[in-house]
């Protein structure tokens, strides 16, 4: 293989884990592109509901990107959107039988929002503006990133809700994670028994301090890109300028 193709090859893979990684912190769907803030506020009380929401938002949305792109080309502009509805709706029947099957009491805590998936912006965003447009392996890519980067958002609101208003955070209440219910962490203390915390208007003040300090860190690192911007200017700036004179010095020095 020419070192001209092992370039291509190596560039095309970093364009990739670019691609998966983008919905982690870059685009992240909740705390950058404000997307899915319904599941995210409704269904955030636990981390075992954020994480089940999740892992639905997951297949969902991979699925979908992939059966999008597959047949993007079959699909006429005019009923793109109807299209893209009905494959939505599709998976997340499945989701929904496999649920009630498998997670009972995971399907009773998420309710109406396990249907109201269909509708979740992020998921038919993604088909819109990056299924639609890209080869299957580039949409599962983005789908599954994405989707990661939703689960994260989720399970992240569900910590501190379920923390701050009960002191524990529990496992195998609503996913079939053990034989017998139990606690990873469990502090009895009134200072994490705040009740307003596994309710909606916890769930805004926990979203709204996450943005704050998503967008804090996300203003320092475009602040220290435009210092080093500014550094690389300045820096140019003054080796043009060094050029200049020697180049004055060497013509004195001819025409002596």
């Amino acid at each position: 293989m020419s070192d001209v193709a092992k370039t291509k090859n190596v560039k095309k893979e970093m364009s990739r884990l670019a691609n998966f990684t983008k919905g982690f912190f870059k685009e992240n769907p909740v705390f950058v592109f404000l997307l899915g803030l319904c599941p995210a506020l409704a269904v955030t009380g636990t981390v075992e509901a954020s994480l089940g929401m999740g892992i639905l938002v997951i297949f969902v949305l991979t699925s979908s990107n992939v059966v999008v792109s597959l047949i993007r080309k079959w699909i006429p502009h005019q009923i793109r959107v109807p299209s893209y509805i009905v494959i939505i709706s599709t998976f997340v029947t499945i989701v929904g039988l496999l649920t009630e099957a498998y997670a009972y009491a995971l399907h009773g805590e998420l309710g109406i929002f396990i249907p109201l998936i269909v509708v979740n912006c992020l998921i038919l965003g993604r088909a819109e503006s990056y299924a639609s447009k890209n080869k299957v392996h580039d949409a599962a890519i983005d789908g599954f990133g994405m989707g990661l980067g939703f689960l994260g958002a989720l399970v992240v609101i569900g910590f501190f809700r379920e923390f701050l208003s009960t002191g524990a955070i529990a496992y195998g209440v609503y996913l079939p994670l053990a034989e017998t219910p139990g606690s990873i962490i469990n502090i009895d203390s009134y200072v994490f028994s705040m009740d307003a915390f596994g309710q909606a208007p916890g769930g805004f003040l926990v979203i709204g301090l996450l943005l704050g300090i998503f967008n804090f860190v996300a203003i320092l690192k475009r602040n220290k890109k435009e210092r080093e911007r500014q550094r690389m200017i300045e820096e140019k700036k003054r080796q043009a300028l060094e050029r200049k004179r020697q180049k004055a010095k060497e013509k004195a020095g001819a025409n002596a």
